[in-house]
This record gives structure tokens, C-alpha cells and sequence, in this order.
């Protein structure tokens, strides 16, 4: 599963539907990396309020990583691509 994140909510959207297709409550997921639920709560509904540790404990309990490139990274790849 590969997601582009451009907005907050979207973040959100993702950080929940991963933690809900691995089973994972968020008592369940917060105890694997030391956050409260109430954290987790806040991650999947405003993340923009959360701190940058809590978003990598999360990432971290459901084997998510950032991985941060050019906004045309895909774009040039695909030119290179053409004959």
C-alpha cells in the first residue's frame, strides 16, 4: 500500500484505515509503542494538533514509514521512461 499524503485529514484517513486492515485497536497499537489511545484518537482525527513523535510511534506500531520526494519525482520518472 503506497498512499500521497497532501493534506491533514488525509493523513488521518490513512493512519486509521492501516490500523483497522491490521486489526489494531488503538489501546492495542498504542501499547506497542508507549501512547495513550486518547493520542491515537487525535492522530486519525486532527493530526495537525499531534507531535511529530507521536505520528513516528504510530507509524512505527503499524510498519508505516514517510518516505519524502520531489512532487514530480513520478512525473519525471515516467518522461524518462518514454521512447
Amino acid at each position: 500500500m503506497e498512499n500521497c499524503v497532501q493534506t491533514p485529514a488525509q493523513l488521518g484517513q490513512i493512519l486509521k484505515a492501516r490500523r483497522s486492515i491490521l486489526k489494531l485497536t488503538q489501546i492495542k497499537a498504542g501499547k506497542t509503542v508507549g501512547l495513550l489511545p486518547k493520542t491515537i484518537s487525535a492522530l486519525e482525527i486532527t493530526p495537525e494538533g499531534s507531535t511529530i513523535l507521536s505520528l513516528f510511534k504510530l507509524l512505527s506500531a503499524l510498519d508505516l514509514e514517510i518516505i519524502l520526494r520531489p512532487k514530480d519525482f513520478v512525473s519525471e520518472n515516467i518522461k524518462n521512461l518514454e521512447w
